[in-house]
């Protein structure tokens, strides 16, 4: 062998030896991470995010704690309640490690100690209520939850941001009963609502008769306003042309004689026909006694001298003079 074979056998050694020690003592700490480094089993220090050497056969990593928020989920366990109904329940607890010296030293199995007290803190606070009051207080069970285990969890550095319940599952018969209360919850809803489409069709129907009902009078009243109006207006209009004939005829100068004529036909359509009954003043008397023509056409008036009318023949009075009535009654007969 040539003398130098052990000398280069010893340098490839050394040179594994060296790669093997830096490989096992040069640490890399990722972000977000925190190492537990101890020294002869005592805590030494923690390494945050980046390059670490330790001293090897001495120090050691005791831990490697993520600073990540994170999800415990519980499996669902039986809670029973204040009136003695057992329900599954099962919760999601969602946490962050603020310290990681005191999550290393402070519990064993610090995430098997967080699940068996949420386990335990939800019977406490659910064996306080009732089942319609779980049901229905998911959000103030979950904020009693996060405090209660936020404080209990700080002397092991960890940091209980929220409590969800996620799932509530009572018993077969309960569920049934309460799906059949549903129902009948549903079904008592649509009566009412039925019940009140009713109502307010018939208040609609009624609103729209009584509307109809006071067009139709206002209808009627203005119709009647307006005919009215068109009477007046047209009784006035004649009225101001007979009154404008009249200014005309007296500007233009008429004799009295027109005058009088016009009086006469006014008289003449007064008496035409109707049995109507006409006071006539003192001098329309002596205006008609005087013109025979007139009196004639209008039927108003006599006069014929007392003198030219035949005489009436006496009847005679059959109370007074009965024979003389009788014989009088058989000439006639007679005739």
């Amino acid at each position: 062998m040539p003398e130098n074979f052990w000398t280069i056998v010893l340098i490839i050694a050394a040179v594994v030896f060296i790669i093997v020690f830096l490989s096992r003592n040069i640490r890399v700490v990722p972000q977000t991470s925190e190492f537990i480094i101890e020294r002869l089993g005592k805590f030494k220090k923690k390494w945050s995010a980046g390059l670490h050497l330790k001293v090897p056969f001495i120090d050691r990593v005791a831990n490697v704690v993520t600073l990540k928020e994170q999800i415990l989920d519980s499996p669902p366990q039986p809670v029973i309640t204040k009136d003695n109904v057992t329900m599954q329940i099962d919760t999601v607890v969602y946490y962050r490690v603020f310290d990681s010296v005191m999550y290393t030293y402070g519990v064993v199995n610090p995430i098997s100690a967080l699940s068996n007290l949420t386990a335990t803190t939800l019977r406490n606070i659910v064996g306080d209520l009732e089942l319609d009051e779980t049901l229905t207080s998911r959000d103030s069970v979950n904020g009693e939850m996060t405090a209660i285990l936020d404080e209990a969890t700080d002397k092991w550095g960890i940091k209980v941001n929220r409590v969800e319940l996620k799932n509530i599952i009572p018993p077969k018969d309960i569920q049934d009963s309460m799906e059949k209360q549903m129902k009948a919850e549903r079904e008592r809803r649509e009566t009412l609502l039925q019940a009140q489409g009713h109502k307010d069709a018939a208040i609609m129907r009624a609103e729209g008769d009584k509307q109809a009902m006071i067009l139709a009078a206002e209808g009627e009243r203005d119709a009647r306003i307006a005919r009215a109006e068109g009477e007046a207006k047209a009784i006035f209009l004649a009225k101001k042309a007979e009154a404008d004939g009249l200014r005309e005829l007296v500007k233009a100068g008429v004799s009295s004689e027109v005058l009088e004529l016009k009086r006469y036909e006014s008289l003449v359509k007064m008496c035409d026909g109707r049995a109507a009954k006409i006071i006539l003043p003192t001098d329309a008397v002596e205006m008609v006694r005087k013109d025979v023509i007139f009196s004639e056409t209008a039927g108003i008036g006599d006069v014929t001298k007392a003198e030219d009318r035949p005489a009436a023949k006496e009847k005679p009075d059959p109370c007074c003079d009965e024979s003389d009535y009788i014989a009088e009654r058989r000439k006639d007969t007679t005739a």
